[in-house]
């Protein structure tokens, strides 16, 4: 986890990559422009409404914009799929294996 980025600095760098101003932003947001910089600048912190609402408009995790977590988006369905067929295989492999050793004591 990159311990260098803050919050605000995230929200600002989000603002940044979509290429708008903080009063698109802000009125995307449902809040003052005034608002948006005092968030951007560390002056205020937002509550959770305001956090749930920038994650959704910048498609980012809480996790990632609150500094918990490097990944901007959550794993995604195929990742999951995957993981999960690796550990079918694991199973079948022990399944297997256990067969074996109790071929062997019979």
């Amino acid at each position: 986890m990159n311990t260098m980025r803050s919050f605000q600095g995230t929200l600002s760098a989000l603002r940044h990559e979509k290429n708008i101003s903080q009063r698109m932003a802000a009125e995307s947001l449902g809040i003052s422009q005034a608002l948006l910089s005092h968030y951007e600048n560390g002056a205020r912190e937002p509550g959770l409404d305001f956090v749930r609402r920038a994650c959704d408009y910048y498609g980012v995790t809480a996790d990632y914009l609150l500094c918990r977590s490097d990944e901007p988006h959550a794993g995604d369905l195929s990742t999951a799929r995957a993981l999960l067929a690796q550990v079918r295989s694991m199973l079948d492999r022990a399944d297997m294996a256990l067969d074996d050793v109790e071929g062997d004591l019979a």
